[in-house]
């Protein structure tokens, strides 16, 4: 039974090592390297460093208000968006989220995703051309505009004409969700054949607010080739990441929200990060082939732009429906997707049928142990076996203890005769990593978890336990660090972990039974800084684990035997 345990042990660890270090071990082992010059419909296409113009970079900076005064605008108003176009250089810079508030106070402002050149948090996109033999409209034209406002049933067109003889045009509409829908016209009226080069860029002052995390990226992004790249703020700043794709996307990902970029999917185009020692970001793309206009024609392509909320089904949605290549992907599921999206498909399914994600966590717990009770039954009927052998056991080891690869064999025979599987054991509980490892996954990335309630004093199941016992739920006014920030929701963790343990048949050896006796209390303070919402479904999983210990020693009243003989000697 000694060995049994070690190898159970060891079993749990390996792997529990594989699935949280298996996507680090992956990006050092098999990094992606990009060439100077990619395939495209069976061409070779020459990426061209800066081919894209860089934005502006102020001086000074202003009132956010200042700013926006300082020019001619036309008003964004959908139900998800509030903001403002900039006609001077023809950008989408002032945008917030009316669905989402910053925080969990009644009287949290929205968040605000995108602010003008000028002002502090400076993030906007911009759309242009640039050409041979003729003068493109630059940062300080100034365009008229069809109406005042653009809602998502009233588009509107900015349109300018320059020296050289060009009517530049840009439809814009917008969905009621995130979407801009974007049509780039150039109408030749002069007297020669041009060239135009279509691009668009989101410039960004500074790196985001959001911490950057294995588990969940922020920062750069691209989907380029059929493959989505995570990209980090450093690299762009040493050298320009450049792909050559048809298809794909390009922009900015942060823990919630998303700016991106999504060319004409059928035509190829020249995707491109850049950042500076100053820490400002930018992401573009421009085609790969200019496009030619006779005198007396006009040309017109078309490209979206998406800012808003990660929310799951609307990226499927807009990826399916339009088309757009892995847009779906900007939520950071990692390798692990296959498990993690059914998890949360059925916890917000149990949500709209609840109205609670506290509840709906709780029943998707009581589900998954439900599931996995047959496996629980056959992991004590083991147990049960291995009591029943353990006399049997420990005479062969007496009798071979001289010899260990003949104890093996003898040991090995044994467990056969008796039908016994001394890792039936480890089942359940590696079935549960990657389930709470899905679960943890699915509360960090999800924009659906965000600032959801459960009860009383719980209003974000997605963040840590609020109601820290050191600063006496918060009568004291100080922090405590980070691995003392104790919430009552983990101390129930441990307390609920301690019974568990309790139940369970005491290991023999000596080492692991003083492990086990301080693990519940490790756990709470490791788990802490999680969301609650992971803690709740652990409480839940011991509770559920608890009472099936109960009805199971019922059924195998040998294991309860052991339990009593072993008490004493505790």
């Amino acid at each position: 039974m000694k060995e049994d345990q070690k190898n159970f042990v060891l079993f749990a660890v390996i792997a529990a090592l594989l699935l949280f270090a298996w996507p680090a071990v992956t990006h050092w082992l098999f990094p992606q390297q990009q060439a100077a010059t990619q395939t495209v419909n069976g061409k070779s296409v020459k990426v061209t460093p800066g081919a894209t113009p860089a934005t502006d970079t102020p001086a000074a900076l202003r009132d956010r208000a200042v700013v926006l005064a300082d020019s001619p605008r036309v008003a964004i108003d959908t139900p998800s968006l509030k903001g403002s176009i900039n006609l001077k250089g023809a950008r989408i810079d002032d945008l917030e989220l009316v669905k989402y508030d910053e925080t969990t106070s009644k009287k949290s402002p929205p968040i605000r995703l995108l602010s003008p050149s000028g002002a502090q948090g400076a993030y906007f996109a911009q759309f242009g051309w640039q050409g041979a033999g003729v003068q493109a409209p630059g940062p300080d034209t100034v365009w008229q505009a069809s109406g005042a406002k653009l809602t998502p049933t009233t588009p509107v067109t900015l349109t300018t004409k320059t020296a050289t003889g060009q009517v530049f045009r840009i439809e814009l509409s917008i969905d009621q969700d995130y979407m801009f829908s974007i049509r780039q016209t150039v109408a030749n009226v002069g007297q020669a054949p041009v060239q135009v080069t279509p691009f668009a860029l989101i410039s960004r002052a500074e790196r985001s607010k959001d911490v950057d995390q294995w588990a969940a990226h922020v920062g750069p992004m691209v989907v380029a080739n059929g493959a989505a790249k995570d990209i980090n703020w450093a690299d762009t700043e040493s050298a320009p990441t450049q792909m050559a794709t048809t298809g794909g996307w390009v922009g900015y990902s942060d823990h919630y929200w998303l700016t991106a970029l999504v060319p004409d999917q059928r035509v190829p185009v020249s995707l491109q990060h850049r950042g500076t020692a100053k820490q400002t970001y930018q992401a573009d793309y421009s085609l790969a082939e200019p496009l030619s206009i006779a005198p007396g024609k006009q040309v017109t392509y078309s490209s979206r732009f998406f800012a808003g909320a990660k929310v799951v089904k609307l990226l499927e949605n807009y990826q399916n429906k339009l088309g757009i290549t892995l847009f779906g992907r900007a939520v950071d599921w990692g390798w692990f997707e296959i498990v993690e999206k059914p998890i949360f498909y059925y916890l917000d399914w149990l949500f709209r049928l609840v109205g609670n994600f506290g509840v709906a966590i709780i029943l998707l717990t009581i589900t998954i142990r439900g599931l996995l009770f047959p496996i629980a039954h056959k992991q004590f009927e083991s147990m049960a076996r291995m009591r029943v052998v353990q006399p049997k056991m420990k005479a062969l080891q007496e009798r071979f203890k001289d010899d260990k690869q003949r104890q093996q064999q003898e040991i090995m025979k044994l467990y056969k005769e008796e039908k016994v599987n001394p890792l039936a054991g480890c089942l359940p509980i590696l079935l549960q990593i990657p389930i709470m490892f899905a679960l943890y996954k699915v509360l960090l990335l999800t924009i659906e978890m965000r600032h959801q309630p459960f009860a009383l004093w719980i209003r974000d199941l997605s963040a840590p336990d609020p109601a820290t016992i050191l600063n006496l739920f918060g009568y004291l006014h100080f922090t405590p660090p980070s691995f003392l920030a104790i919430g009552v929701i983990p101390v129930l963790l441990g307390v609920s972990m301690f019974f568990q343990m309790k139940f369970n048949p005491a290991p023999m050896d000596e080492v692991q039974k003083q492990v086990f006796a301080i693990m519940p209390w490790m756990l709470m303070f490791l788990m802490a800084p999680f969301a609650v919402g992971l803690q709740l479904y652990w409480i839940t999983s011991n509770v559920i684990t608890i009472l099936q210990q109960q009805w199971l020693y019922s059924r195998h009243p040998v294991l309860k035997q052991s339990m009593k003989k072993e008490a004493p000697a505790k």
